[in-house]
């Protein structure tokens, strides 16, 4: 999953040092997190066991003050989500099977709908979110075209997080619903804003190929898959 026992280089948090891989954001709170990631992988094969197995690890993140710098919560008006939503990274695998990322919504925005094409873990850390999930119920034979239908809404509060475990989950979109802006502390088994991914349109039924992109950090000039 991750480029388990190759060095890690060690960036500084600096916005203007863009590091592209290793811990962006290197603190004891970050590397437990990852190191469990690590140990699980290495004893569970069974994605959905492996993700239930990281729920204590990943709680104890989002329960932690003070780990994450000011500017890594902060937003981002050249985003690539658009909305001034800003997609900072925390860390990335050299292999491109893991990262850890925040994500800056404004007060008020949403993102598109989207995919993630990853297990993973997602939870507040700021704010307050509103969540909506989408099921596809088209045989997808039409890559530029979806049909898809509401499966759940859910409000997630601070400390409150949820699994990702593809094709099941996969497809939401997330908006602000807290006076202030909402962090989101995501744990993916890709490189997910680097990863070409979808956008949605529920109502059109239409499908966008994108890259979100990190708001400090590069993606390859290919795009990753």
């Amino acid at each position: 999953m991750c480029d388990f026992g190759q060095p890690h280089s060690h960036p500084s948090t600096s916005l203007g040092a863009r590091a592209d891989f290793g811990f962006l954001v290197d603190v004891p709170e970050v590397r437990a997190l990852v190191d469990e990631t690590r140990r699980l992988t290495g004893e569970i094969a069974d994605t959905a066991a492996r993700v239930e197995a990281l729920r204590p690890a990943f709680a104890k993140l989002l329960s932690a003050d003070g780990w994450l710098p000011k500017a890594f919560g902060e937003a981002d008006p050249k985003s690539g989500m658009g909305s001034g939503i800003g997609q900072y990274a925390l860390y990335r695998a050299e292999d491109s099977s893991l990262c850890l990322f925040s994500l800056v919504i404004p007060a008020g925005a949403e993102t598109p709908i989207h995919d993630h094409l990853a297990w993973g873990l997602i939870g507040v850390y700021r704010g307050m979110q509103s969540e909506t999930v989408y099921r596809r119920v088209d045989d997808g034979r039409d890559e530029a075209k979806a049909t898809l239908e509401v499966a759940r809404k859910q409000t997630v509060k601070r400390g409150e997080f949820y699994t990702l475990l593809p094709p099941l989950d996969d497809i939401h979109y997330v908006r602000t619903v807290s006076r202030g802006p909402s962090v989101s502390i995501h744990l993916l088994a890709n490189d997910t804003a680097c990863v070409t991914r979808h956008k949605f349109d529920a109502t059109a039924g239409t499908v966008t190929a994108f890259r979100s992109g990190y708001s400090n950090a590069q993606c390859a000039e290919a795009p990753r898959t």
